[in-house]
């Protein structure tokens, strides 16, 4: 078989009621993932797995784990039965050992929403293994980007990897029954100045997110931007695949590094 280098992806998961309502962004993942050759599997770090130490999802068929609370009945409903991969997630924790990294792996851990939620609109057959990796509150965003970098090496082998944050994320600024109407300017402000940081290949100035504007209105705490660390590690030619907000602050961004 001749695999295809895929690219790393960022991609803004939003709320949970984007698997009932995809608005702009989830036809936007649709059309990405008809645009890429399939995946032979998908690695995801996501906002929503945080752990003090670095771990592997090793099972071999995680749950659906519906990790919210407070939202329509039919959502709860909704099931991602994509397989793992235990072989493969071992050769990730190969691969992040010999670059010092100490990971464990987690046979029992079940998928929260920022893995199966985008996934549902990209590929919502659930044929294609998933292995998530933990998001390490200990280590720095250098470290997060370094994890990226170590597991870049897997996008030669058709193996698509994201991962799953928001490029904003303050749920008590949200207008939760509003659209994308009157976007804040500290949103927008953040939102474009990572953006042009990006496309000018200036990764350092992101990295170093505590001087990004507006981070602290945007971010109150960083488990949502990290993951866009995580996807920087994994190419240097960066791409805008989607751009939107939805609930006046929420930005909906997808982003490519190939």
């Amino acid at each position: 078989m001749n695999l295809q280098t895929l690219p790393g992806l960022f991609i803004s998961h939003g709320s949970p009621m984007l698997a009932l309502n995809p608005e702009q962004v989830g036809p936007a993942l649709e059309r990405l993932s008809l645009n890429l050759p399939k995946p032979q599997a998908i690695i995801v770090m996501s906002a929503h797995w945080e752990s003090e130490s670095l771990e592997v999802n090793t099972g071999t068929r995680p749950e659906t784990w519906h990790d919210f609370r407070g939202f329509p009945q039919e959502l709860y409903e909704l099931r991602y039965p994509a397989p793992g991969h235990p072989e493969l997630a071992e050769k990730i924790l190969n691969i992040l050992a010999d670059a010092g990294f100490a990971a464990h792996a987690n046979s029992s851990r079940p998928r929260d929403h920022g893995v199966w939620m985008p996934l549902l609109h990209m590929y919502p057959k659930a044929d294609i293994p998933v292995i998530e990796i933990s998001l390490p509150t200990t280590m720095s965003a250098q470290d997060i980007y370094k994890i990226g970098q170590s597991l870049a090496i897997f996008r030669e082998q058709q193996i698509l990897i994201i991962g799953s944050g928001s490029i904003t994320h303050n749920l008590r600024e949200l207008s939760w029954d509003g659209g994308s109407n009157a976007i804040p300017e500290w949103a927008s402000t953040f939102r474009n100045y990572v953006v042009n940081k990006l496309n000018h290949r200036d990764f350092d100035a992101v990295l170093h997110w505590e001087n990004l504007p507006f981070v602290q209105r945007n971010h109150p705490t960083i488990e949502h931007l990290e993951p866009l660390f995580f996807s920087m590690g994994t190419g240097q030619l960066f791409n805008v695949v989607h751009s939107s907000f939805t609930m006046g602050a929420l930005g909906m961004d997808i982003y490519r590094f190939d």
